[in-house]
């Protein structure tokens, strides 16, 4: 196996969830090597890949999928903070996440959309509606394997700013 493909392999197993442009920023690569390579990590069953809001996170066989998709939303600074909010506080109505969290609540409700579509967080039937993690314990254990890198949290912050200017006058918190 070249070297290459190694520090490829080698950065995906360390940095579980990693999307393509960070390894190629990590790794100091250019576009079409980490093409080449990641493809052939995952044409030989090395590397498995998971395709969450657009970009391709890639992560060691050793996750099964729920947990790949986890991990990639919990690399999303926005979706992370509403995960861990939710994990320390438990059932929560969608609008005391908004407010709490500082963001407009078109956010919070396409976030929260996302995730329960992923199995990873869960509506109430009955009102007022509440959300609550799907599955508490074993999304607890995947906190500490994965954070946000500086772009992902740039973007995301920007997103919030941009989304905060067309919210309406009505939901926004200052009002």
């Amino acid at each position: 196996m070249s070297t290459t493909r190694s520090r490829v392999r080698q950065h995906v197993r360390e940095t579980p969830g990693v999307h393509f442009n960070q390894i190629k920023r990590d790794l100091d690569l250019a576009t079409g090597q980490v093409q080449y390579h990641l493809q052939r990590l995952l044409d030989g069953d090395e590397l498995a890949v998971e395709r969450v809001g657009g970009r391709a996170h890639y992560f060691d066989l050793a996750f099964d999928p729920w947990e790949r998709r986890t991990l990639a939303y919990l690399r999303r600074e926005t979706a992370r903070e509403l995960i861990l909010r939710l994990h320390a506080e438990g059932p929560t109505e969608p609008g005391t996440l908004a407010a709490e969290l500082g963001i407009a609540r078109s956010t919070t409700a396409w976030h929260v959309s996302n995730l329960v579509d992923a199995d990873i967080l869960v509506k109430s039937d009955r009102r007022p509606m509440t959300l609550r993690l799907a599955h508490p314990e074993r999304t607890a254990e995947l906190f500490e394997t994965v954070s946000p890198s500086m772009p992902d949290r740039l973007v995301d912050r920007f997103l919030r700013t941009v989304d905060s200017l067309f919210e309406e006058p009505a939901n926004r918190s200052d009002n």
